[in-house]
């Protein structure tokens, strides 16, 4: 599956959108004693950074509900796998993992704000967060529902790097404002990819 996103993301990218339409799948990831699991051979895009980090869900559509701060930075709707950074530049593309689920991203709007200084540095989509937790999203509300917490822990892969400002390598606080500098020292990718377990 995660072949034929890639192709699919690409092809997307070649048309000038970048519509992110899959679903959070269930993967099988064996847990080694060591908590890292290695990607397979066969795999569609180069790992660039991972880590994990704390991540809460948004939904900003312009509407003006619920805490909503109108369109994303990146100047496209508000769509399913479109998250935040504090720090990431805009259009960079990855997937997270959480409880063996896998959900494609793409880097498309700021955020979060302050919560980043408490080491949230995902802000991830209503409706992928609801697929990933097990939950539903409310379109109504823009919330989550079914799942009773804001906050999850997620693993990230970075597989591309957004060609604007922002920092390439693992996210900082929005205070730190390095979302507005142009990062010309990437992190170094992992000589091995490797993929963090999902929790």
């Amino acid at each position: 599956m995660s072949c034929i996103v890639g192709a699919c993301l690409a092809a997307l990218t070649a048309f000038g959108t970048t519509t992110v339409a899959a679903n959070a799948e269930s993967v099988p990831i064996p847990v080694p004693s060591d908590g890292v699991v290695a990607e397979p051979a066969a795999q569609s895009a180069p790992v660039l950074l991972t880590g994990s980090t704390k991540a809460s869900y948004f939904w900003d559509d312009a509407s003006g509900r619920m805490g909503d701060t109108g369109l994303p930075a990146i100047g496209k709707p508000m769509q399913k796998g479109l998250f935040a950074s504090p720090s990431w530049p805009l259009g960079t593309e990855g997937y997270v993992l959480y409880k063996g689920k896998k959900a494609p991203f793409f880097i498309g709007d700021r955020g979060p704000g302050i919560p980043s200084n408490s080491g949230v540095m995902l802000d991830i989509d209503g409706k992928t967060f609801a697929e990933l937790t097990g939950g539903s999203f409310n379109d109504s509300t823009l919330t989550v529902q079914g799942f009773d917490a804001g906050h999850i822990k997620v693993d990230y892969v970075v597989t591309k790097w957004g060609s604007g400002k922002g920092k390439k390598n693992h996210p900082v606080p929005f205070s730190s404002g390095a979302w507005a500098v142009f990062d010309r020292n990437p992190a170094t990718p992992p000589r091995t990819p490797v993929v963090l377990a999902g929790n």
